[in-house]
Parts: structure tokens; C-alpha cells; sequence
């Protein structure tokens, strides 16, 4: 857990942007993991196979998210909505240059598989390969999903 820590960490925050679903999804991750364990194929390592766990929780809560949101959402007050979504960004705005908010939202924007490879890349500094077992996919469909991330972001500018 140690050597990896930090690194699934960071893929967490950079996913997440809020330290507290980081915390959650990093405890849920080295849980799983240690569940997990006896049954890891001890061929296609410990790292990749740690980022797969972080991944998949990471697509679950985004998922639960969005259904919770579809039920919940019609029968808010618009006006509480409004409060809160400007609240974070302020608070967001208050914690990070113009810059690197505008990077985050943008990251945060591309398509689920796409921005996890983007950061498992750019940001963390996996190899395709690890990022091809940690999303389930061949090391050319991890290339091309940072590929295809880049250029979006590049569009952005």
C-alpha cells in the first residue's frame, strides 16, 4: 500500500476534485484490494490492477451521482441550487489559479475512460500498458483515449 499510495491518491483528487469522495473512494480502494488480494494475478502487477479498483469506484460514484441527481434535482428549489453551485466555485475559484480551474473543468469533462487514461498518464505517469489493465483495455485503446483527450483539450484553448 505504501509504494502506491500517493499515487492512487492523486488519480482520486484529480477524478474527484473534492477531498472528501477521494478520501472515500481511496479507503474503499486499498479495502477492495486487500480483499481482493489472495485472487490478484500476480502477472499483470499490483499497480495497474490498484488503479482498475480506483477506476471502477470512480465511474460507480459518477454514475450513482448522476442517478441520484435525475431523481432529486426536479424537486429542489432552483434558488438553493443556485447558492450552493456558487458557493464551490467561489470556494473552488478562491483555491487554485483561473488557469488551473479552467484545466480541471476541462478534464473533467471528457468522456469517462478518456480523462481517467488522461491523468493516469499525464498526471500520475503510468505506462499505456498499466493504464490499458488498470481501464480494461489494450494499451493501444489507452494511447488513443490520451490521444483523443489531448486533442480535446488542445480544441479548448
Amino acid at each position: 500500500m505504501r509504494r502506491h499510495d500517493r499515487e492512487i491518491m492523486r488519480f482520486l483528487m484529480r477524478m474527484t476534485h473534492d477531498r472528501e469522495d477521494a478520501l472515500d473512494l481511496f479507503q474503499e480502494t486499498f479495502l477492495r484490494a486487500y480483499r481482493a488480494y489472495p485472487s490478484l494475478d500476480s502477472e499483470a502487477g499490483l499497480r495497474p490492477w490498484l488503479f482498475k479498483i480506483a477506476a471502477n469506484l470512480c465511474r460507480n460514484r459518477a454514475r450513482d451521482r448522476t442517478r441520484h441527481s435525475r431523481v432529486i434535482a426536479p424537486a429542489a428549489d432552483a434558488e438553493v441550487l443556485d447558492a450552493v453551485s456558487s458557493h464551490h466555485l467561489n470556494h473552488a475559484n478562491h483555491c487554485a489559479p483561473d488557469g488551473a480551474m479552467d484545466l480541471r473543468r476541462a478534464i473533467a469533462g471528457l468522456p469517462g475512460k478518456q480523462g481517467q487514461a488522461f491523468v493516469m498518464r499525464k498526471i500520475v505517469g503510468l505506462e499505456y500498458a498499466e493504464i490499458g489493465a488498470a481501464l480494461g483495455c489494450s494499451e493501444e485503446s489507452a494511447r488513443a483515449g490520451v490521444y483523443q483527450a489531448l486533442r480535446k483539450l488542445k480544441e479548448l484553448r
